[in-house]
């Protein structure tokens, strides 16, 4: 027993275990291989190794950002209102501009005995008559003498007294000149408490049916037709008085 040896058994080679082996260690690989795969494309889709790739997203088109300007607009005009002088007052008031002033031709001549024509008296089919007398102004304007042409007068009322506020307008031609002026009764109380005046000149001028005067009630309704009447250059007759009568 003693002299007993046991003999080592040779051990085989098992290529069946070997293959199985290689075979788990590739399979390995390929894991490895396949969840690096996975995570890149998980991480880059866009990645080449990404047989489907993402749809590219269109590029976003900005235009300029437009910047508001304010125009500044003019300025808006506005008319400016001028308010008209007013005729200034004298002794005796008018509400009209004085004629052009020109350098007097008469002669102050002083004791002139002022004659007093026949007066003409005109009626018409309107609501008041018509009186008109030729004088001197010596009388309303003793400073002027013969400097001075005019016409003034008063308004009477049907009951025979003063009627104040009526319009008495006065047109035509003198001296080359249009005239046109319109005054109330009343604003030249020195004729009277219904007295008006025009003034025409610094002079005396000849004119024949060449002016004429008007009346209109207080609502510029007329009382009267247009009233033709002459001026003279004589100094005794450069005031023309006309008397304004309401009949109904």
């Amino acid at each position: 027993m003693d002299n007993f040896e046991v003999e080592p058994v040779e051990k085989k080679f098992d290529k069946k275990s070997l293959v199985w082996n290689i075979l788990t260690v590739l399979v390995m690989l390929a894991i490895l291989l396949v969840g690096y795969y996975i995570l890149t494309v998980y991480k880059n889709p866009s990645s080449p190794l990404n047989p489907f790739p993402p749809v590219s997203l269109p590029t976003l088109y900005q235009t300029e950002t437009a910047t508001a300007t304010i125009l500044l607009q003019p300025a808006t005009w506005t008319p400016t209102i001028t308010k008209p002088p007013e005729a200034s007052r004298t002794k005796a008031p008018t509400w009209t501009l004085l004629p052009e002033m020109v350098t007097p031709t008469a002669t102050d001549t002083p004791g002139i005995t002022p004659t007093v024509p026949t007066p003409t008296f005109t009626t018409t089919s309107m609501p008041a008559s018509v009186v008109i007398t030729y004088t001197s102004s010596t009388e309303t304007h003793p400073d002027k003498a013969c400097n001075w042409l005019g016409v003034a007068g008063k308004v009477i009322g049907t009951d025979g007294k003063p009627l104040i506020n009526q319009y008495i307008q006065m047109g035509g031609t003198l001296d080359a000149k249009g005239i046109n002026y319109l005054t109330l009764s009343s604003s030249a109380p020195v004729y009277g408490a219904s007295g008006f005046e025009f003034v025409l000149s610094d002079h005396t001028i000849s004119s024949s049916q060449s002016l004429w005067v008007q009346l209109f009630d207080g609502n510029f309704r007329p009382l009267t037709n247009k009233i033709l009447f002459d001026t003279f250059t004589d100094c005794g007759k450069n005031l023309v008085m006309i008397t304004f009568t309401k009949t109904r």
